[in-house]
């Protein structure tokens, strides 16, 4: 019954190591593009798009394998004669604003994070106001 016990308790830990893929890494995950101004463009906009999956990190910092998917497909399109801003509405469309780490003002889904920071700063404001008020006298 342990030795049951154990190879069920192994196997469940060696899951994620067989989940892991095989594929190989996307062509232009880790090579750059032969044209130099070709290049720059695309690591210009790779800085400016964030990690689906770190979410902390732009695709030119991170290391994960969605990341490098991401690279490939910026120096592709770039080296197809697209235009960065054509590469990001094409990554826009395909993943949400929320790629970009600069996303447009005007989107209903966005306008929330433009203005919070201005709300909670006039809250901050107002409840310093009133804290810092000096008391009237009473006569």
């Amino acid at each position: 019954m342990k030795r049951l016990l154990v190879l069920l308790i192994t196997m469940c830990l060696a899951v994620p190591v067989v989940a892991q893929t095989g594929l190989p890494p996307a062509p232009y995950a880790n090579r750059q593009l032969d044209d130099p101004q070709q290049e720059a463009a695309a690591r210009d906009l790779m800085d400016e798009l964030r990690c689906l999956k770190c979410q902390s990190q732009s695709i030119a910092d991170s290391n994960a394998p969605m990341a490098g998917d991401m690279r490939s497909q910026v120096r592709e399109r770039i080296a197809a004669g697209e235009t960065p801003e054509q590469v990001r509405s094409w990554l826009v469309e395909r993943y949400g604003n929320w790629v970009s780490y600069n996303p447009p003002i005007a989107s209903a889904v966005t306008w929330p994070l433009w203005i919070a920071p201005i709300i909670l700063l006039l809250a901050a404001l107002w409840l310093a106001r009133g804290r810092f008020r000096k008391p009237k006298d009473d006569e």
